[in-house]
């Protein structure tokens, strides 16, 4: 299931989106603004960002760029009140890949948001390389030279977030709620007993690893960066 970002100040639009959204199986985190979603970008992994751009606190072209300069990939629908064209360039130059104008016709918006996740990388095949390495989101597997290692979903979804997102430290308590979900009665020692099994089962790769951070949680390591050509 992909996961969307939905930003905007006006409860009533917020939530008359994001139910649309679900209706049509998409998992989706609601922001009040841009520092509130520059916030949920940073923790969690999305697959989308839909979001207005007249909010207070941070705009929608400045959360727009900020987030530009972390993912170059992931797509980003604007929705509007301006129907200048001006506002429309203020709203491409900073990053955004389409702009729907308000009020929003909501078929209208489902066919822009699957047309995006079309051309996204991150929906296409969710596939991350390293080197000889591919870690296959969609068959829940690993690659190694022709080492196959099949991973339970947990297990998996736990290693895509870390390692999709290299460097960035997630405690044990945002780990959980991503991958079991809020209401899960399962305790944070769980995350620790899945990263002991991914580590033993990925102990021949030295491509990437997963670090313990004293006191906070785990993050993703690339060892081994690709050479740029």
């Amino acid at each position: 299931m992909f996961k969307i970002l939905m930003v905007d100040d006006e409860r009533n639009i917020r939530k008359l989106v994001a139910n649309y959204l679900k209706n049509e199986n998409y998992s989706v985190v609601e922001a009040v603004d841009g520092e509130d979603a520059l916030e949920k970008f940073r923790s969690e992994f999305f697959d989308m960002v839909i979001t207005d751009i007249m909010m207070p606190n941070m705009s929608g072209t400045e959360l727009c760029a900020k987030i530009r300069k972390e993912n170059k990939d992931i797509p980003i629908l604007m929705l509007t009140a301006k129907s200048a064209l001006d506002d429309k360039k203020e709203g491409f130059k900073s990053g955004a890949d389409d702009y729907m104008v308000k009020p929003i016709d909501m078929d209208e918006m489902m066919l822009r948001v699957r047309a995006l996740m079309r051309r996204s990388k991150n929906a296409m095949d969710k596939i991350i390389k390293i080197n000889n390495v591919v870690i296959n989101y969609e068959n829940l597997t690993v690659v190694s030279g022709k080492n196959v290692i099949e991973m339970p979903k947990k297990e998996f979804q736990l290693l895509f977030k870390l390692i999709s997102t290299p460097d960035r430290i997630f405690t044990r308590m945002q780990l959980m709620d991503e991958i079991w979900g809020y209401d899960s009665e399962s305790d944070d020692r769980t995350v620790d007993v899945h990263i002991k099994r991914i580590r033993e089962k990925l102990a021949d790769i030295d491509d990437f690893e997963i670090v313990t951070i004293r006191g906070l949680g785990y993050k993703g390591v690339i060892r081994n960066k690709p050479d740029k050509t």
